[in-house]
C-alpha cells in the first residue's frame, strides 16, 4: 500500500512539472503590468508665484490664482493631472525647453518671437499695459514717461516697451523681479512710474488703497493675449490644452474663475 502510495505521488509530480513545463512556454502577460501611457503622468507646470492675482503662495505655501484655477479645470477636462512648481521668470522659458516643465502658465503674454521657440494654447485672458503714478503726477499718456525713471518687472512685455520709448540700455529703467516690488518702489518714491499688466497693476491698487497711485491707460498700448506655453512641437498636448479650454468656456467654469478673481465675468 505504501508502494502505491509513493508511485501515485511521483505519478502526481511528474504530472506537475509537466503542466509547469507547458506554462512556461506561454508569454507571461497575466502579471505584468503594462507602461502607462505618458499622458497618463502628472504634468510639471511652471509658473512665477510673485504676479496676484494670476500666481502667488498663499499663507499656507501653495500656489493659487486665476492662472492656477484655469489651468486645473483645463486639466480636469482634458483628463490629465498637474503639479505646480514656482519657477522664476528669468528661467521660466529654459526650463520648458529643456523638459524640467511640461507646461507654463504665467501670465505669458503670446507674442511672434516667443512663438519661434515654444508653441501656445489659444488665448486664455486679454490684456494691457498699465501705467501707475503717484496720484499727483503731470501724465496723461505712455510719452509722458520718457523722461522719467520707470519700474518694470525684467524681461516683461512692460519692460519691452519701456525699452522702446527710453532705449532699452537707459539708465532710468529700474528693472525687479516682480511687478508688486516695482510698486513698493513707486510708493516708496524709488521711482516715478511703473509699466505693467492691467490685472497686476488694478488689483495691487485695489488691495492698497493708501498707496497714494492713479492709472494711466494709452491707445497706443495694444491689447495683448495670454496663452499656456507649451515645448514646441508637442502638438498632442496642445491639442488637449485647447479643447479642456473649450470645454470650460463652453460650460460657464471660465466665466466662474473670471469673477471669483476680477469681479466680474468677462466682458
Amino acid at each position: 500500500m505504501l508502494a502505491n502510495r509513493r508511485i501515485t505521488w511521483i505519478a502526481a509530480g511528474l504530472a506537475a512539472l509537466a503542466l509547469a513545463g507547458c506554462g512556461k512556454q506561454e508569454p507571461v502577460t497575466a502579471t505584468t503590468a503594462p507602461a502607462p501611457p505618458a499622458t497618463a503622468r502628472v504634468l510639471v507646470v511652471g509658473t512665477d508665484a510673485a504676479y496676484t492675482p494670476f500666481e502667488s503662495q498663499n499663507e499656507k505655501g501653495e500656489i493659487a490664482g486665476f492662472d492656477i484655477d484655469v489651468v486645473k479645470a483645463i486639466a480636469g477636462k482634458a483628463g490629465f493631472e498637474v503639479k505646480f512648481v514656482n519657477t522664476p521668470w528669468e528661467g521660466i522659458f529654459n526650463a520648458l525647453d529643456q523638459g524640467d516643465r511640461d507646461l507654463l502658465v504665467s501670465a505669458i503674454t503670446i507674442t511672434g518671437e516667443r512663438r519661434q521657440t515654444m508653441d501656445f494654447s489659444k488665448p486664455y485672458f486679454e490684456a494691457k499695459q498699465l501705467i501707475a503714478v503717484r496720484r499727483d503726477a503731470q501724465v496723461a499718456t505712455f510719452d509722458d514717461v520718457k523722461a522719467m525713471k520707470v519700474g518694470v518687472q525684467n524681461g516683461t512685455t512692460g519692460d519691452e516697451v519701456v525699452g522702446k520709448l527710453q532705449g532699452k540700455s537707459s539708465g532710468n529703467i529700474k528693472r525687479f523681479e516682480s511687478t508688486p516690488l516695482a510698486l513698493k518702489e513707486l510708493e516708496a518714491g524709488g521711482v516715478q512710474a511703473v509699466v505693467a499688466d492691467n490685472g497686476v497693476v488694478e488689483h495691487y491698487l485695489a488691495n492698497n488703497p493708501g498707496g497714494g497711485f492713479k492709472t494711466v491707460s494709452d491707445a497706443a498700448f495694444p491689447v495683448e493675449q495670454y496663452g499656456i506655453a507649451v515645448k514646441k512641437g508637442n502638438a498632442e498636448l496642445l491639442a488637449r490644452i485647447n479643447k479642456g479650454l473649450d470645454d470650460i468656456k463652453a460650460d460657464g467654469s471660465y466665466d466662474k474663475i473670471y469673477a471669483a478673481h476680477f469681479g466680474s465675468a468677462p466682458k
